[in-house]
């Protein structure tokens, strides 16, 4: 379910003019952690780092796919931004932020509601 909400996300972005710079980086720190940034994205010299979250309706149990980012996670795409940012020799005082976008797919109706949340990680 997480590639076709990633696909779907990023024909949104750039549908709303975001020029997608990568997908699915991933930082090894060590043999035991790793984290994964699921696109890269710019717009209006702002480099926006995206994290993905994707469920099926039926499935939701009433909670949305952004309420999966906790306080973990959000420190940790913080050092994953600051990681790719330091790859891509850029400076960290580059604008920058951290958005979610949320993707609830009916599968029975074969659609998709997309929720973006911008700058929603600081």
């Amino acid at each position: 379910m997480g590639n076709f909400g990633e696909e779907i996300t990023c024909r949104y972005l750039t549908k709303k003019r975001f020029k997608i710079l990568e997908r699915n980086f991933v930082k090894n720190w060590d043999s035991k952690k790793k984290g994964e940034i699921d696109i890269v994205a710019k717009k209006d010299n702002v480099i926006i780092f995206v994290e993905v979250k994707t469920i099926a309706s039926a499935q939701s149990g009433g909670y949305l796919p952004e309420d999966k980012v906790g306080s973990q996670k959000k420190r940790k795409l913080i050092k994953l931004a600051e990681s790719w940012l330091i790859k891509n020799k850029l400076p960290l005082d580059l604008k920058w932020q951290i958005d979610v976008v949320s993707v609830r797919v009916d599968l029975d109706l074969k659609k998709a509601k997309i929720r973006h949340l911008e700058n929603a990680i600081s």
